[in-house]
């Protein structure tokens, strides 16, 4: 039986001197909040941003993904660096960073300085993003208080991602394109003291050297991967050397990462927790909700602005109930995940999803606020579902000394996914788009492939074409758009059913076991149960349990082991819920130790 010191062990109880676990958690819903803004605020942007730095179409498609691209492919690196070094020192420096590639970003003249400035933004939020969710693993060693953080948590992020464009959209009417990105300097602001002052510091396991070398090949690995289909959704063909050369490369490393994993006595993350069903599988169902979600918004945006003409505030207010619908299914997730279980959580939400994608496919030309209201609703509710629950399973299946690593799966699970969205369903996009251009009466070739690589360079191409050839194109792209649109959606709702039949080999209840494996944060006081030695026989306790002779209290004092009869595995004995009222009676009149 495993032992702890029980004076390390945290307990349930509530926070008494030091940092409050809940005033940490809204000083990481901040950082959160921060960084789910940067993800989405540029949408709404793209249109005045194309129109003042002229930037190619690949150019643009880089100053999109480079944030999320740059992000992902660090995040096991910094995820596992704030295990070491300390979570809290990591995610300090995320936020300057961060503060700084805003102002940058802000003030780009040229597409090459954006594109450098969204990049330096993805390495803050690499710092930020597994920093804030392995803290939170940390603070909050109940799995029913974590359900709850962990519901709040995603809630946030679903108002960041939705706001973005609201925010946005408000910005670029007022000011300029650039306004989008100075909105992270008054939160850096706020949030930088705040976080030195409460946040506690938390390290996880610190044995053995850091390995570099696996850190750097994680995050080359994954970059490849993510630019090889960045490609290929640009148009690219898959077999060309662009965007094969960085898949195989990119694979390639992520093989000998994971074989130089498995070999190390101290790997950055433990493989074996991909042997777990719940693990793997909650990963792969973060990956297609962020790949739904993230590429039909940007498609959705788009069809906002340049099919049903709204102004970018316009198209921000209408994506509202989508915000709405997120933060209730994120601040009810704990509730119902103990009632139905991850495993119906999941696939439900899944399920959800795909019916919404499926109604929003009678979209068409001519606006429909109701449906598109009701459509985003559904949207908003089943993928911020299938996020909480997905994402409460990955981190409860994750060890507390190992919850950097585990963060930073999950977030590069999200990031991978959401470029991944990006580029697969534009490309499915552009494919049905480009057919519908290629022979419209009076306009000439030149002209009709100039539009086929967008609705917006279509607008452009047919006013300067004017007269009925300009107006026979504008009316063709139109269509185009709508017809390539309806397409996207049924290949979404494929994938999002595709999700529903994964999780069906996530558990059926939310199991809930005394967590033994925690290590202390500093900083954070509880109280606990004192003056037991690292193993103490505990009068009384046997008969409560139910155990046939005397039975120890080790490691933290929440939880006690009946010994191990012969001839039965560790998982087949019970455990039993232990605190201070259960040792000493309250009325006993014994003082508190």
């Amino acid at each position: 039986m495993s032992r702890t010191n029980t004076a390390q062990g945290p307990s349930r109880a509530a926070v008494g001197a030091g940092a409050n676990r809940w005033v940490v958690l809204l000083v990481l819903c901040v950082s959160l909040l921060m960084v789910a803004l940067d993800a989405t605020i540029l949408h709404v942007a793209v249109p005045s941003l194309t129109e003042d730095l002229r930037p190619s179409s690949t150019a643009l498609l880089w100053i999109v993904d480079a944030y999320p691209l740059i992000c992902a492919s660090l995040l096991i690196l910094f995820g596992t660096l704030g295990d070491r070094v300390g979570r809290r020192r990591v995610l300090l420096l995320g936020y300057a960073l961060f503060g700084i590639a805003s102002a940058v970003a802000a003030l780009a003249t040229e597409a090459s300085v954006l594109i450098a400035a969204r990049a330096l933004l993805g390495v803050g939020g690499a710092m930020i993003m597994p920093a804030t969710l392995s803290i939170l693993r940390a603070v909050f060693p109940d799995r029913r208080e974590r359900a709850t953080a962990i519901g709040v948590w995603t809630a946030v992020a679903a108002v960041g991602a939705a706001t973005g464009p609201v925010l946005g959209g408000f910005l670029v009417e007022h000011y300029w394109w650039g306004s989008v990105f100075l909105i992270n300097i008054p939160l850096m602001a706020l949030i930088l003291p705040l976080g030195r002052r409460l946040l506690p510091e938390s390290r996880g396991a610190a044995d053995g050297p850091w390995d570099v070398l696996g850190a750097l090949l994680a995050a080359a690995g994954v970059l490849g991967c993510v630019l090889g289909v960045k490609r290929a959704g640009a148009g690219d063909p898959l077999l060309a050397l662009p965007t094969a050369g960085p898949l195989l490369l990119g694979a390639a490393l992520l093989v000998l990462f994971v074989r130089r994993q498995k070999r190390r006595p101290h790997p950055l993350i433990d493989m074996r927790l991909f042997s777990r069903a719940a693990f793997t599988t909650s990963v792969g169902c973060i990956v297609l909700a962020m790949l739904a979600l993230v590429g039909l918004e940007l498609i959705a945006v788009q069809y906002l602005q340049l099919v049903l003409g709204l102004t970018p505030l316009e198209t921000g207010l209408r994506l509202l109930p989508l915000t709405f619908a997120a933060m209730a299914a994120g601040a009810t997730g704990s509730y119902t995940l103990r009632r139905v279980g991850p495993r119906r959580m999941v696939g439900w939400g899944f399920v959800l999803t795909a019916a919404a994608v499926l109604l929003l496919t009678f979209m068409g030309q001519h606006d429909r606020p109701l449906l598109l209201t009701t459509g985003f609703v559904l949207l908003g509710f089943g993928l911020q579902t299938t996020l909480f629950s997905a994402y409460e399973s990955m981190l409860s299946e994750a060890p507390q000394r190992s919850a950097g690593g585990a963060a930073a799966i999950g977030e590069t699970s999200y990031q991978l996914g959401a470029g991944m969205g990006i580029a697969l369903l534009g490309s499915v996009m552009n494919a049905a788009y480009a057919p519908g251009l290629a022979s419209v009466p009076g306009v000439p070739a030149e002209a009709s492939a100039a539009a086929a690589n967008s609705l917006g360079e279509a607008y452009q191409v047919a006013d300067q074409l004017g007269g009925a050839a300009g107006g026979a194109l504008h009316q063709a792209a139109r269509h185009a758009y709508v017809d390539g649109l309806h397409v996207t959606l049924f290949v979404s709702a494929g994938l999002l059913l595709l999700g529903a039949a994964m999780a069906r080999r996530l558990p059926r209840v939310m199991d809930c076991p005394a967590d033994s494996e925690e290590t202390a944060v500093p900083g954070l006081a509880k109280q606990s149960v004192r003056g037991l030695p690292d193993t103490a026989e505990v009068p009384g306790l046997a008969e409560r349990a139910g155990c046939p002779g005397p039975v120890e209290s080790s490691g933290p004092p929440e939880a006690v082991a009946c010994p191990e009869p012969s001839g039965l595995s560790r998982s087949s004995v019970s455990r039993v819920p232990v605190t201070r009222e259960a040792i000493e009676p309250a009325g006993s009149g014994r003082p508190a130790r």
